[in-house]
């Protein structure tokens, strides 16, 4: 069938559905839909057999849904309505929840119901629910939908609900709002994964306001409820009642008629007003469970080596990759035959950090200097030649991030996981060594394919065409332990030695200071002129604003 998304954005749920759609042998088109002019031209331009929308915070237009059938997801179970439905899950903490695919009509969320999927809700930030389990019960009912659909047989079946049973209102921040002097550590951190990663928690801090974005419980520090007590890896930690809570990131509130703001790593966004407070590093090397929050961590089992780590939104600053690199460096000391990189849940790795990019003084500069700190961590995976590195990608990456994943020896990605390997939505070029790993995985033409088209790929597109070695069928809180245990066997396999002894020889063949060289000449141009297309898209894609027409075509120019 010839299926269109109306979708107001392209997130990672619309881009899942497209890439498993194509999968099933569906064509896809994609239409942002902001207003309702634009899907009436969609759907006369493109005369779906189906329309289906993924993720809208819009209505779609009568006319519409009256002469094609439009099938909504709603991320609830049957019979929840309303526009903040995972919020309140997370917030009431819900252990089971589903997603719904009805049929679009005059009221919101009331419509037939073509497929219902549930799924459990681990308690985890609401925005890692929705790329994961919520993601994957999506899906799989968007298919059971479609497919009901395509056999010309099914009826989908009314809602018992009557009119405005069900319906939630919209969760606002007067429920949002933490009270520092009587919520404790779990109520706060409630609070704040049920605002993650929008619209975050508001909240008054050093003399501003400030949303909160992300929360961790910290079991040994203490302070006066609220107060600022420690900062880590640019999250800052504030005592609650009985302990205290990590925030990784802080969004100012956006003043009357200024300008759109965005998410920053705490301790940047609190430049100047920041007081005087210690640093408080986590320990890199678990020998136990972990009792504190971090965005890097090592262990091992087995006589295998797990460096794990998770960046807020997968973006990775020049201090990020730094740290990462520092990380890999002492897990490459260790006495290991295999070290797994990733392999938690969420995201692996979209590249360079552009919130902090946009944020600098010199955004040319600072976009330099990332590239470059990336460009390090790549080639030190790379270049390791004493055991075997796997990427385990429990979740999506994009950019950089696909290419980090690919410097590893084997690339290991779950079932859900949606990959874009290409830079030029972004109008970049790209680095990270993409002009050797990229076609020494999939050849040159594929790669300048995949580079042009610049869509997403799901894991099952990824494994046919060689991009990646293998799919883990299983849930995102189950990825770390099947992963882990995959590793291990391959630790004991007699062939690894024989690989890892291969390994040297097959590297003295490249020319990797050719490859990096042609790739930053390319982003350097780009970085350092103020009139590229690519801080027009930068600034955009930070702000949640439009680009300016074509802007990614004219980066292609």
């Amino acid at each position: 069938m010839h299926i269109l998304l109306l979708t107001s954005a392209f997130n990672s749920l619309t881009q899942r559905v497209q890439a498993e759609l194509k999968d099933h042998g569906h064509t896809v088109a994609v239409e942002l839909m902001h207003e309702a002019g634009p899907a009436r031209e969609a759907v006369h331009r493109e005369n779906p057999d189906l329309v289906v929308a993924p993720y809208l915070r819009t209505a779609i237009p009568q006319d519409v849904w009256s002469a094609h059938t439009c099938l909504i997801v709603h991320p609830g179970p049957v019979g929840d309505r309303g526009p903040s439905s995972l919020d309140w899950a997370v917030h009431e903490g819900a252990q089971v929840w589903g997603v719904t695919v009805l049929q679009a009509n005059a009221e919101m969320d009331a419509g037939d119901v073509w497929a219902s999927v549930a799924c459990p809700l681990p308690p985890v930030a609401k925005s890692d629910l929705y790329r994961n389990e919520i993601a994957d019960a999506a899906v799989a009912a968007v298919l059971l939908a479609v497919g009901r659909f395509a056999s010309g047989t099914y009826t989908p079946v009314p809602q018992d609900s009557g009119p405005g049973e069900g319906c939630r209102p919209y969760f606002g921040q007067s429920l949002r709002r933490i009270n520092w002097q009587s919520d404790s550590t779990a109520t706060v951190v409630r609070k704040l994964r049920a605002a993650d990663s929008q619209p975050g928690v508001l909240d008054d801090l050093l003399g501003g306001e400030w949303f909160l974005h992300g929360g961790h419980p910290e079991s040994r520090l203490r302070g006066r409820p609220g107060d600022v007590v420690a900062t880590r890896d640019g999250a800052i930690c504030r005592a609650t009642t009985d302990g205290a809570v990590w925030i990784p990131e802080l969004r100012p509130r956006r003043k009357p008629g200024g300008p759109a703001t965005f998410k920053l790593p705490a301790t940047s966004a609190l430049a100047g007003r920041l007081p005087a407070v210690p640093a408080r590093p986590a320990p890199l090397h678990l020998t136990g469970p972990a009792d504190t929050w971090s965005e890097i961590s090592y262990r091992e089992e087995a006589g295998t080596g797990f460096l794990s780590f998770s960046f807020r939104g997968g973006a990775m600053s020049t201090q990020g990759c730094e740290r990462l690199l520092s990380a890999y460096r002492f897990a490459c000391s260790r006495p290991t035959s295999v070290l797994v990189i990733g392999g938690g849940r969420d995201f692996f790795s979209n590249g360079i950090h552009l919130n902090v990019i946009e944020a600098a003084a010199d955004p040319g500069a600072e976009s330099w200097a990332n590239i470059n700190a990336m460009d390090d961590l790549v080639e030190a995976v790379l270049t390791t030649t004493d055991r075997l590195v796997v990427s385990a990608l429990a979740g999506n990456a994009a950019a950089g991030g696909v290419m980090l994943a690919l410097a590893a020896d084997e690339v290991w990605c779950r079932a859900g996981a949606v990959l874009n390997p290409h830079y030029r939505l972004m109008g970049l070029y790209g680095s990270e060594y993409w002009t050797y790993t990229l076609p020494r995985r999939v050849g040159a033409a594929t790669a300048d394919r995949l580079m042009r088209e610049a869509l997403p790929v799901s894991s099952a597109a990824a494994l046919r065409i060689g991009l990646i070695d293998r799919v883990i069928g299983c849930g995102p809180q189950s990825f770390a332990s099947e992963a882990g245990a995959l590793a291990s066997r391959l630790a004991a396999l007699p062939a690894t030695q024989s690989r890892i002894h291969a390994k040297k020889a097959a590297l003295d063949r490249v020319d990797l200071a050719a490859h990096r060289e042609a790739e930053l000449v390319r982003m350097q141009q780009i970085f350092a002129d103020p009139h590229h297309p690519y801080h027009g898209l930068r600034r955009a894609f930070v702000r949640k604003e439009r680009p300016a027409p074509g802007a990614a075509a004219r980066a292609e120019g």
